[in-house]
């Protein structure tokens, strides 16, 4: 039981945008059905490693969630989807603009069968607009919202982010926002509608901080020109053996601490200043200094009472036995519908009343196709027929 529990949802996406979005409801205890193409191959099944017939990261994108398997372009596929959404009310589709049109399952379609359908579409560019029908991915999103060009150091080459900051930041979060806060509508009206989802606007928007220097200043954003960006001492610096930390410590507190730990307190003076001659000699001081030391000898100075903001670059395979990692239950084992358990990421927010719901990892398209389609209303010789069409592949 989840703090979504009740809430029923037809999930068509494929890839990472809409699938973590739909996995956060499925967490959060929705029930998830995804909708899924026989024939189509869903990339992120074969992303390695593998774990069984299915992919480490599919298997987590799609936890929890019941797979139908369904070729939308016969006909009887939507007199499914119609009986369906008789139930579940919300929908999320990551298409391009006038797909699910032409299939005839598009918006306007299914809200006449079923008028307070919530209907989720994502896409990079959005429903409108002069890019509406391009394909993109994690990084034209972020080189067209100008975020790429200050996110390098200068004179060099914007740097690929390791995580898909568009995908998820710019798409799958503002997914659940936007279903939940259309959820909340309905109850207090009865009202369904449809929520235009793009990953260009919604990563645009994060360039709160330096976008609004622009419009109300007109000072164009640069590499490492800002206080966030390279442009002051918050920044990662190389130690002795080549490993990394970030220093993050802006304000004149963590300052203060910094400058204690770096043996230097009157550098206070430099990293405080407003000048940029002064961060910048305050920041190679501090360069000097991490490369002075190895990563371990780092680690001890810094122990567990330090409060600067100045924390080690893990790998990832030293996050994982992190105490704070730990401490918050980050990594969590999964049931396989094959028996065992496979270890996965854990749903980031607490609840006080409330348990995340974990009730399986992904599983091979069309596992519940008769479970799903029997719920409905379906009999084993209906079913039967429709097989023999080939619609379920």
């Amino acid at each position: 039981m989840g703090v979504l529990n009740g809430l029923k949802v037809l999930d068509f996406t494929t890839l990472l945008p809409g699938p973590f979005g739909s996995m956060m409801l499925a967490d959060m205890g929705a029930d998830v059905v995804k909708v899924e193409s026989p024939n189509r191959e869903d990339l992120s099944k074969y992303i390695p490693p593998m774990i069984g017939e299915v992919s480490a990261v599919y298997a987590q994108l799609n936890r929890s969630k019941k797979s139908l398997a369904l070729d939308l372009k016969q006909d009887e596929a939507r007199e499914i989807i119609f009986k369906l959404i008789e139930e579940y009310d919300i929908i999320i589709e990551q298409f391009r603009p006038g797909v699910m049109d032409r299939l005839g399952i598009g918006y306007e379609t299914l809200k006449e069968v079923n008028p307070s359908i919530i209907y989720c579409s994502l896409t990079g560019y959005g429903q409108t607009g002069p890019l509406r029908n391009k394909a993109g991915h994690d990084i034209n999103y972020l080189a067209l919202s100008g975020a790429a060009s200050y996110s390098s150091r200068k004179n060099q080459a914007p740097v690929p982010a390791g995580i898909p900051v568009a995908d998820i930041g710019g798409g799958s979060m503002p997914v659940v926002i936007g279903i939940l806060a259309a959820v909340y509508h309905r109850t207090q009206t009865g009202e369904g509608q449809h929520i235009d989802v793009s990953m260009m606007d919604n990563i645009y928007a994060y360039n709160a901080l330096s976008g609004s220097g622009y419009l109300a200043g007109g000072e164009d954003p640069e590499a490492e020109s800002l206080l966030l960006n390279g442009g002051t001492f918050y920044d990662y610096y190389e130690t002795k053996d080549g490993r990394y930390f970030s220093v993050g410590g802006v304000e004149p507190k963590f300052q203060k601490e910094l400058c204690a730990l770096l043996g230097e307190p009157a550098l206070l003076s430099l990293s405080g200043s407003t000048k940029t001659e002064d961060q910048l000699q305050f920041k190679e001081k501090v360069k000097s200094a991490f490369k002075e030391k190895t990563f371990d000898e780092w680690l001890v100075l810094l122990g567990d009472d330090f409060d600067g903001c100045v924390e080690p670059v893990l790998k990832f395979s030293e996050t994982v036995n992190h105490p704070q990692i730990k401490a918050r239950e980050m990594i969590v084992p999964v049931a396989k519908l094959d028996g065992g358990t496979q270890d996965q990421i854990a749903f980031p927010i607490k609840f006080s009343n409330q348990s995340a719901s974990y009730r399986f990892a992904g599983v091979q398209t069309g596992t519940h196709t008769n479970e799903v389609l029997k719920n409905a209303g379906w009999n084993d010789e209906k079913i039967a027929e429709l097989t023999k069409k080939g619609l379920f592949g």
